[in-house]
């Protein structure tokens, strides 16, 4: 899976868990935690959803590289590489 087609997994992924947030101006270099209003259970719902969805496991000392969007995208790439976007 490319880059962006990853990008549009997470957003897709965040707008399940978090309908009410605006995801259109989110930037790439700012954590989540900072744009939008997440808690942790919602990050967790995250690494669930990219489980569930993808198979791919994030052990928990990898979470803080799921910090931004951009941290996200380069750390996922080598993992879901094999992946089909759905």
């Amino acid at each position: 899976m490319a880059p962006e087609e990853i990008r549009n997994v997470i957003i897709d992924i965040l707008t399940d868990i978090a309908p009410d947030e605006d995801l259109t101006s989110l930037k790439d270099e700012i954590d989540f935690r900072e744009q939008l209003e997440l808690d942790s259970m919602d990050f967790l719902d995250i690494v669930m959803e990219l489980r569930k969805r993808y198979s791919v496991n994030v052990p928990e000392e990898d979470y803080p590289q799921l910090a931004s969007m951009a941290s996200t995208v380069t750390y996922l790439t080598p993992k879901m590489v094999d992946c089909v976007a759905s």
